[in-house]
């Protein structure tokens, strides 16, 4: 039986790491048709008792989900046409017509119109005879998220509408919302924005029946919530006194890390900065209803670049690199403190990669929060590396990569030196012949409550199998996870590791 010990956030446990997307079976991509719940049933069966995943909102530019039109929405192209065939929204011969897709990746410049011009067919079919069921679904779905689905809709339209425009170059009564033009503009178009509601309707649908699954299986979700959000967003749209923006709508300042031993020029992400200020002002009102949105959709909530809360980095727009910038002040404590008063306990993950400050430290382990720990990372600089499992506590999360990283094989094979490659060995007493089951098991066997493993590991999968490499823009995002991962040979050696370290289930602990 899993236990938490005091102190700790999980209940000591085991996940994998697998976007949605990455799933085998559905036809272009994964989605949450039949291939998820057979996902779940394969979870449950290894004893493991978390799924983590990256965000759901609708992708950005390249295809990321970390530069979402919303924080809010869920992605309408992870709606299944299974289900919607099932739903007598779609006919089977619509399904199966349809290009000839790779089963190895995502070629998401022909899945995306191609599924997007299913869910246009399906709004068809419900407007002209809409199932009674549905109507009463579609209903209370409006009333449960009426917070954002209007403008959120309405920004989908508009940009639709303009040919998917910045909404800084539509008219200037559009873009400044204006609200008599915007309510003109909403009833001439009003399918269309009926449209983009129906499409967040089936999203929330057939993900309620993912998250019923799960529960069943006794499975929980974790999610992933990006600290900054895209600045071709409903969120800055409608919301654009919330952050550090000039009169034409435009970021005076943009979020990016400094340069570090990553990057001798930094990171310049572009995102605009919050005006924590007029946060404060409201009661932090935004950021506790974006919180309670996640927390609707997940069991728990990895929050991506914690290290923002106490300090960010504002670098002037315009400038080309990262460098030129400087640290200001995050919310800090005020931020959860006014978020768990809304909401209760708050089951958060505090994502505290990089070079973290004592600051940073302070306020995720005031909140007590678990931060997390890489051991792709841990080799290379010796005894005291802190990602080494002996350095490692029960309240923390261990990985052995990330969404961010290249599988453990590719990492040991491409990317990591000599030296690294001796330390691992060494340390792991391997000859390094099967290096990522060595990183898998020592995982297992740490101390930290929660051990997550990217899926790509537990399938012995190279360079070939990495989702994203960050500051490179094209082509992430695609990976998709071949069946004979999923074979009865994987799901007995992992079960088995996951009952010899004390693992199995354990989601029902605390969180």
């Amino acid at each position: 039986m899993a236990t938490v010990q005091p102190g700790m956030r999980f209940a000591r446990s085991c996940g994998l790491l697998l976007h949605p997307t990455s799933l085998p079976g559905s036809p272009g991509s994964g989605d949450l048709g039949p291939a998820a719940h057979r996902y779940l049933d394969w979870l449950a069966s290894c004893g493991v008792g978390w799924w983590q995943m990256l965000p759901l909102n609708p992708p950005g530019p390249g295809f990321s989900p970390y530069s979402a039109p919303s924080s809010f929405a869920g992605s309408p192209l992870l709606i299944s046409p299974e289900e919607l065939v099932a739903d007598g929204l779609l006919r089977a011969d619509e399904v199966a017509s349809r290009p000839e897709f790779p089963a190895d990746r995502v070629e998401w410049e022909s899945v995306a119109p191609w599924r997007d011009g299913l869910l246009l067919a399906a709004w068809r079919r419900f407007a002209e005879r809409p199932a009674p069921e549905l109507e009463g679904e579609l209903l209370e779905f409006r009333e449960r998220n009426a917070a954002w689905l209007g403008e959120y809709s309405l920004f989908a339209a508009l940009k639709r509408a303009h040919g998917g425009a910045r909404w800084t170059e539509w008219t200037e009564d559009l873009s400044g919302g204006i609200p008599d033009a915007l309510t003109a503009w909403r009833r001439r178009h009003q399918d269309m924005v009926r449209a983009e509601e129906f499409a967040q309707f089936l999203f929330d649908r057939q993900w309620r029946a993912v998250r019923q699954e799960a529960a069943r299986s006794g499975v929980r979700i974790i999610g992933d919530v990006p600290i900054f959000v895209a600045h071709d967003s409903a969120d800055v749209w409608a919301h654009r006194r919330l952050f550090q923006l000039g009169p034409d709508g435009h970021p005076v300042a943009v979020a990016g890390v400094p340069p570090d031993y990553f990057s001798e020029t930094g990171q310049l992400w572009g995102n605009p900065l919050y005006d924590w200020g007029a946060h404060a002002a409201s009661g932090y009102s935004w950021w506790i209803a974006r919180l309670a949105r996640a927390l609707d959709l997940f069991d728990a909530v990895r929050l991506d670049h914690f290290r923002g809360f106490a300090a960010y980095w504002s670098i002037p727009a315009g400038e080309t690199t990262a460098r030129d910038g400087r640290w200001l002040a995050g919310p800090g404590r005020a931020l959860f403190e006014a978020a768990e008063r809304a909401l209760g306990d708050l089951p958060l993950i505090a994502e505290d990669l990089g070079v973290i400050t004592p600051d940073v430290i302070a306020l995720r382990d005031g909140l007590g929060l678990p931060g997390m720990a890489i051991l792709q990372f841990a080799f290379g600089a010796g005894a005291e590396s802190g990602f080494l499992p002996h350095h490692l506590r029960p309240n923390q999360v261990v990985y052995t990569g990330t969404h961010d990283n290249n599988t453990t094989l590719g990492w040991y094979r491409d990317d990591a030196g000599e030296h690294e490659r001796d330390h691992v060995r060494r340390y792991l007493a391997t000859d390094g012949g099967e290096i990522h089951w060595d990183l898998i098991r020592a995982a297992l066997a740490s101390v930290a409550g929660l051990a997550v493993i990217p899926h790509q590991d537990v399938g012995g999968l190279g360079s070939e199998g990495r989702m994203n490499t960050p500051s490179v823009p094209e082509g992430n995002w695609r990976f998709r996870l071949p069946e004979w991962a999923l074979s009865d040979w994987h799901r007995a050696r992992l079960a088995e590791l996951v009952d010899l370290y004390g693992r199995r289930g354990g989601a029902g602990g605390r969180v």
